[in-house]
């Protein structure tokens, strides 16, 4: 890890007192944080310049792209109100996952995990700030990206501060979707430590997915639907696409950071049980390449095969004539849609389109603010692309995620949520 140079690179959000950055009109501050987003580099984040930063609404906007990644540019599309409640909420939900990560001690981590939804239920106008967030005393960073995740859990009351000036109702939900969110991840704390850092099998892969991204989801369309004076009471088969949903995008983050999780002693197949703390690029190990690919490639065709519940999920987001939901829900599609051209490549598949810049794919989600049916046309796209690419895969011979192991005989934890809706790929 290098060391943080000396200086800033937040010129772009200039220093402000504190809540003066909270006045700025939120269309002007969409186009300024769109523009950052494309050209900050994740892997290298400025700590100097996060340190430096003490107006917690600049400190939200400007820690976003390296806790959210491309969620980030999601998340800024979204209305004013919207945007800044899901800017504080994935925060917070990136600060779990830094427990979950960077805390090494078990105890210690499910105690963090349980204690910090509960100091979101303080009242801000009856105490001058929120309950202190849990340390993390002994962290083991791997990379620059872990010392800024670190850092926001340093810096949680920056957070808190932004978060204390939502309406009751919204950080209700805020702490509805950390509570969620804090208990599955102690599930997964606690089945990754009984088995020896490793999910045996799909059940157990799709509700971490669920716990990780679902609640999320969730979360975002509660909070539309709040916004629209709307009660937050999701209809069961609107949850159940959502979770479908997540299962798609986790597996994302699942199967791009799959050398990254074996350094620390983590994961997601059995296939790579015997292989927990390596270092797959360091090693160059023929045999143990091979079963990377190999489990990379089984779970990007389980992940495409859940694709078509994003069409029932653009479908609850409703019909309005302008919606800037609607085209951050495609904009999430296309860059789900970038990273998977990638990750097929990565496997040896032969690509289907072209990969698109961030320019391109902002351009690309535009025609969705105005038109429902263009946005429509762009998901099925996508959609169509992932379903014809997975049933390839299976022609050629890629086999359901856990068949090649002898999974049957391990119990599964006991599931919290309805078994996943899959929509047909020829609907």
């Amino acid at each position: 890890m290098q060391p943080p140079r000396a200086g800033s690179r937040h010129a772009d959000l200039p220093e402000q007192s504190e809540g003066l950055l909270a006045r700025v009109p939120f269309p002007v501050l969409r186009v300024a944080l769109l523009v950052r987003d494309l050209a900050v580099d994740r892997h290298d984040p400025d700590l100097v310049g996060l340190r430096g930063i003490d107006d917690p609404e600049r400190f939200v906007w400007a820690m976003l792209p390296h806790a959210a990644r491309t969620f980030s540019s999601c998340i800024t599309l979204l209305p004013g109100r919207a945007a800044r409640i899901s800017a504080v909420a994935y925060l917070y939900c990136r600060m779990l996952d830094t427990y979950e990560d960077l805390l090494t001690d078990p105890a210690a981590r499910d105690a963090a995990l349980e204690r910090f939804p509960l100091r979101l239920l303080a009242d801000p106008a009856a105490a001058q700030a929120l309950p202190e967030a849990p340390r993390i005393a002994h962290a083991h960073v791997v990379d620059e990206r872990d010392a800024a995740h670190l850092l926001l859990v340093e810096r949680c009351c920056l957070v808190d501060r932004v978060f204390a000036r939502f309406a009751a109702e919204e950080r209700r939900l805020i702490y509805d979707l950390v509570a969620s969110m804090a208990a599955g991840m102690r599930w997964s704390s606690s089945v990754f430590a009984r088995q020896g850092g490793v999910l045996e099998n799909e059940h157990q892969l799709t509700r971490y997915c669920r716990e990780v991204i679902g609640h999320p989801v969730v979360f975002s369309l509660r909070l539309l639907r709040l916004l629209r004076r709307r009660s937050t009471e999701l209809p069961e088969p609107a949850r159940q696409d959502a979770m479908v949903v997540s299962e798609m995008i986790q597996l994302a983050n699942v199967t791009r950071d799959i050398e990254k999780d074996l350094l620390r002693g983590v994961a997601y197949h059995p296939l790579l049980r015997e292989d927990l703390g390596r270092d797959v690029f360091a090693q160059r190990d023929a045999a143990l390449t091979e079963r990377v690919r190999r489990v990379r490639e089984q779970l990007l065709t389980m992940a495409l095969e859940r694709a078509p519940a994003y069409r029932e999920l653009l479908a609850s987001l409703g019909s309005r004539r302008l919606s800037l939901a609607r085209a951050s829900a495609v904009l999430m599609l296309l860059f789900t849609d970038g990273y998977y051209r990638g990750c097929g490549r990565r496997v040896g598949w032969p690509g289907w389109g072209a990969r698109r810049s961030g320019v391109g794919l902002l351009i690309g989600a535009l025609p969705a603010l105005f038109s429902e049916r263009r946005a429509e046309t762009a998901v099925d796209r996508i959609v169509r692309a992932f379903a014809a690419a997975a049933r390839e895969a299976r022609a050629r011979g890629v086999p359901l995620a856990f068949d090649t192991v002898g999974s049957a005989a391990i119990p599964a934890a006991a599931p919290e949520t309805a078994p996943s809706r899959l929509a047909s790929p020829a609907r």
